[in-house]
């Protein structure tokens, strides 16, 4: 049974378990890993030290127990246990004091060795709670969303954006060169592809200095500078001086290859950073694709916020990946939902787009606070790069005025081009 209410500070951790024992001696083999005890009693862990540190299982919700394990274990194995698998959602309450406000730390409580314990066969961090007075203790995004828009000049609708297409091989000047339609095709946002970054054929700085003038020539043009993410992923060292150099040379956003800088590095990089983190997920299916491990992007999300990053990729609908569209929606309101007073994220949506999906996102969220990302909606469309650009367009103004795409593209030709070429496809 979950223990009784503590008057210490604690957050919370929700899970799923499955295990070969029983879902309330699973949840406590856990709270007593993950604080201060460990598989056997230990002079040291006194009555005293585990009232201060000992987590507490405060809630389980059991469910249909499975036949088979969903991830082996070898020390299910080597015991022979057979059997019914228990399921359950549980939630761990962890003292605060045994953390503070250390993101490494954070980590290893929530999810470190409790994934590896013999006696569980399934485990996924679903979502995390905190007090707002230990959340604030966090650095949390500097710019989130109406610090983005202010940076742009982007209010009232979503950020129309593209990524830089082929994704790798082009020179500093052939990027430029796209820059350059892009932005006379009046697009808001324009991001490197994640495995773009200091390659040795389009070395950062050479496209840095490549694309700066041309966002400035169009900015003077349109009133407000096209904001482009310029992938600065590497060392910490590498990163602070790409960031101070895209800041130098009037730059709007950096952006980040978040799993794999890491939370510290990214934290680092926020405490420095005088620009928008827009946070790439690439590598998100490593900790999300099976239904019995790894994180939810609920929990996910709220990690990346703590450490800063203001915009991240939440995938798209009817995309070319495997998440479904239920999915994709909800990360979207995750990020966009109420969390311990730390601001929201702007979500941003990318993989296979087009104008069709505008009616459905808006429908779900209810919200234009995103940013909606086209690569080949944009820069395959049959009339060119300008009429993919006026072709999202055109669908969200059909989608917040409520018109069907069909009646709203009899009178918008970019919007009727798009639907007769994609539709299809």
């Amino acid at each position: 049974m979950p223990s009784k209410s503590s008057d210490r500070p604690e957050f919370t951790a929700r899970y799923f378990v499955e295990s070969v024992v029983s879902s309330e001696k699973a949840a406590e083999i856990i709270a007593g890993e993950q604080s201060s005890g460990t598989f056997m009693s230990l002079p040291g862990e006194t009555d005293e030290l585990k009232s201060r540190s000992r987590a507490r299982v405060t809630r389980i919700d059991t469910l249909p127990p499975a036949l088979e394990p969903s991830l082996r274990s070898a020390f299910v194995e080597r015991r022979q246990q057979k059997g019914v698998y228990h399921r359950a959602e549980i939630e761990i309450a962890f003292p605060i004091a045994n953390v503070g406000p250390n993101i490494t730390t954070l980590l290893a409580t929530v999810a470190g060795n409790l994934f590896e314990l013999g006696e569980i066969t399934g485990l996924k961090l679903l979502d995390l709670d905190m007090p707002q007075a230990y959340a604030s203790q966090f650095p949390g995004p500097k710019f989130g969303i109406e610090g983005t828009r202010n940076k742009a000049g982007i209010h009232g609708r979503p950020f129309i954006g593209t990524i830089i297409k082929p994704s790798i091989g082009l020179s500093a000047q052939e990027t430029a060169e796209m820059v350059d339609a892009l932005c006379a095709a009046e697009i808001d946002f324009i991001k490197d592809d994640e495995l773009l970054a200091d390659p040795p054929y389009a070395p950062f700085m050479d496209r840095l200095n490549a694309v700066m003038p041309v966002l400035k020539r169009h900015a003077d043009r349109l009133g407000r500078l096209p904001m482009y993410a310029f992938n600065i992923s590497g060392s910490i060292d590498d990163m602070l001086r790409r960031h101070d150099a895209v800041l130098a040379a009037g730059g709007t956003c950096i952006m980040v290859s978040a799993n794999w800088v890491g939370f510290s590095g990214v934290e680092h990089l926020r405490k420095h950073t005088e620009l928008p983190i827009h946070g790439h997920r690439n590598g998100w299916g490593a900790f999300s694709r099976h239904p019995h491990l790894g994180f939810s992007f609920a929990a996910y999300q709220k990690l990346w916020r703590l450490v800063g990053v203001d915009h991240l990729h939440v995938n798209g609908i009817r995309s070319k990946f495997s998440e479904s569209d239920e999915s994709v929606i909800a990360s979207a309101r995750s990020c966009l939902a109420p969390f311990a007073g730390v601001t929201p994220l702007m979500p941003v949506f990318s993989s296979g787009q087009w104008a069709s999906q505008a009616p459905d996102l808006y429908a779900k969220l209810k919200s234009t606070d995103l940013m909606h990302l086209a690569g080949g909606g944009i820069l395959g469309h049959p009339d060119g790069i300008a009429a993919g650009v006026t072709s999202m367009r055109e669908g969200w103004e059909a989608a917040v005025s409520g018109v069907s795409l069909e009646a709203f593209a009899k009178t918008h030709p970019a919007l009727q081009q798009a639907l007769a070429k994609f539709n299809n496809n």
